[in-house]
């Protein structure tokens, strides 16, 4: 399947009724500022669909992307930012748990940590939050191109030890400049959402 039609389908803020999707769903999770805009533009192969900001913390809704009219990337609020208030992180928190309690669709969640630090206290919260739900996440540690190539073995180790991750958890290395990582998170994708053939193509 190659990627050819792309659209913003639904935004969904804090008081929003979720949709309900009749395709398979899969969701991108992360702290503010991990990646996940420009995670998702790369898999969608589009430069700015999902809007990266220099202010973390800044997108507050729920986004659903449709994919070819076969499936949606699920763009999840991102967390942990400490320069929003705690009654909003709270909100924002409400509005993960409703989507992963209430969705029907939802056969992935991707949970996206940066691969130059330890997990925070935040990203475990949430790694254990979607184990508690009945997913295994698949881990997608961002900014691979930050890192020297010799660490990169020993900084997957570090995240799988902090989060105390299943045995077995993917573990993705994943670079928007490189493009390292991208067929291995479609590879996934097509997985979960019993796809022959997912791959890149043009606009």
């Amino acid at each position: 399947m190659k990627i050819k039609n792309v659209s913003l389908e639904t935004v969904c803020g804090i008081t929003s009724v979720l949709p309900v999707n009749d395709k398979p769903e899969i969701a991108f999770a992360g702290k503010s500022n991990v990646g996940k805009s420009s995670l998702i533009n790369s898999l969608m192969n589009r430069k700015s669909l999902a809007r990266t900001s220099s202010q973390p913390g800044k997108t507050q809704t729920i986004n659903f992307y449709n994919i070819n009219d076969e499936l949606y990337f699920v763009y999840l609020p991102g967390y942990g930012y400490a320069s929003v208030s705690m009654a909003i992180r709270q909100k924002w928190g409400g509005m993960i748990e409703n989507y992963l309690k209430s969705s029907q669709q939802l056969k992935a969640i991707f949970l996206l940590i940066d691969i130059r630090h330890e997990p925070s206290a935040n990203d475990k919260d949430m790694y254990d939050w979607i184990v508690h739900y009945g997913f295994k996440p698949i881990i997608i540690a961002t900014k691979l191109d930050k890192i020297k190539r010799s660490q990169k073995d020993k900084h997957i180790k570090m995240i799988r030890d902090s989060l105390q991750a299943i045995p077995g958890t993917v573990i993705i290395p994943f670079s928007s400049l490189t493009k390292q990582g991208k067929d291995e998170i479609y590879h996934y994708v097509e997985k979960a959402c019993g796809l022959n053939s997912f791959q890149e193509g043009g606009e």
